[in-house]
C-alpha cells in the first residue's frame, strides 16, 4: 500500500512538473547564403581568348576551355548556377555530356556550388586538391572560418592533384599550382591558348583576400599567415600573359562591360602585391587589438 501511494505520488508531481514547462517558442527559419545580385545575374559567353570563354555570372567567373577532345569548366559559381552553365555551354555548341573535366579553385559554396549538379547532368570528373576534395565531400561544412554558413550540395573529386601536376585534356595542359591561405586547398590553375593566333599564357588564381578570417594564434589554421606569404610569392612567378580571378573584380576585369572586360585587368604580380598589402594592414589591425 505504501508503494502504490509512492507511486501515485510520484504521477501526480511529474505531471505538475509536465505542466509548468512553458511552450517552446518557434524554430528559427533556416538561413540561407545569400549573396550580391550581381554574382546572380547570367551573362553569354565572353571570349577571354580563341579556346577560353566566361560563362558563369557578372560577377563570379565560370571558365569554359575548348579542346581538341571536349570541353573543361573552371570553377561553376553559386548551386543555383548549373541550369545557366549548361546553357552556356549550349550556346557554345556544345551538349553536357561533351564536358570533360570540373577543375576547382576552392571549394566554397560560391565557386563549387553546382559541382554535384554538374557531375550529375553530364558525367564531368571533378579535379581538386586534397584539402578541397574534403570540404567538396562535406558539401562545405565544418569550414575552418565559417563552420557551417556557406554549404551547398556535397560532391565526389574524381581526381586528387599534388603542387605542379599537369592535367591534360584534349590536347591542352593544366597545371596546378598550391596557393593555400583563402583555403588551405586553393589552387591557381595556368594554361596555354591562342588570341587571334598569337601564343597567350592564361593564369586562372584562386583568391588571395581573408575576409574577416582570424591570422593570429588561429586554432584550426595555426600556419595561416605563413601560407599567405608563400601563395604571394608564387602567384607572382606564375606565367601569366592573362590574369582571370574566381571574382572578377579583384584581378580588374569587368565582366559587364563586354568588349571592355579586361581594360583594368591587372598583372600576377600587381594582383599578389595588392593583396599583400591588404593582408599586412589585416594582420597589423589584429596585432593592434591583441595588445
Amino acid at each position: 500500500m505504501r508503494f502504490q501511494t509512492f507511486t501515485c505520488a510520484l504521477s501526480a508531481c511529474l505531471l505538475n512538473s509536465t505542466t509548468a514547462v512553458a511552450e517552446p517558442p518557434t524554430l528559427p527559419q533556416l538561413q540561407a547564403y545569400t549573396v550580391d545580385a550581381s554574382w546572380l545575374r547570367p551573362m553569354q559567353p565572353l571570349r577571354i581568348a580563341d579556346h577560353t570563354w566566361q560563362i558563369g555570372t557578372e560577377k563570379l567567373t565560370a571558365l569554359l576551355v575548348v579542346t581538341q577532345d571536349g570541353v573543361v569548366m573552371l570553377d561553376g559559381g553559386m548551386p543555383q548556377m548549373a541550369d545557366h552553365l549548361l546553357a552556356n555551354l549550349r550556346r557554345r555548341g556544345f551538349k553536357p555530356q561533351d564536358l570533360r573535366l570540373l577543375l576547382s579553385s576552392h571549394a566554397h559554396a560560391d565557386h563549387a556550388g553546382p559541382f554535384a549538379a554538374l557531375k550529375r547532368r553530364t558525367g564531368a570528373r571533378i579535379v581538386a586538391s586534397a584539402e578541397s576534395a574534403v570540404l567538396l565531400a562535406r558539401g562545405g561544412s565544418d569550414d575552418l572560418h565559417f563552420g557551417d554558413d556557406i554549404t551547398y550540395p556535397p560532391a565526389v573529386a574524381d581526381r586528387v592533384v599534388m603542387d605542379g601536376e599537369v592535367v591534360s585534356q584534349g590536347g591542352v595542359d593544366f597545371t596546378a599550382h598550391f596557393m593555400p591561405g583563402h583555403t588551405p586547398g586553393s589552387i591557381a590553375w595556368t594554361w596555354n591558348d591562342t588570341r587571334d593566333g598569337k601564343p597567350v599564357r592564361i593564369a586562372y588564381v584562386d583568391s588571395l583576400g581573408a575576409p574577416g578570417y582570424q591570422l593570429l594564434a588561429n586554432p584550426r589554421y595555426p600556419n595561416i599567415v605563413g601560407d599567405y606569404r608563400r601563395s604571394f610569392a608564387t602567384v607572382r612567378a606564375l606565367p601569366c600573359d592573362v590574369l582571370l580571378t574566381p571574382h572578377p573584380g579583384s584581378s580588374g576585369w569587368e565582366y559587364a562591360a563586354k568588349d571592355a572586360a579586361g581594360a583594368k585587368m591587372m598583372s600576377c604580380k600587381a594582383y599578389a602585391d595588392a593583396a599583400e598589402r591588404g593582408f599586412n594592414a589585416q594582420l597589423a589591425e589584429e596585432h593592434r587589438k591583441a595588445r
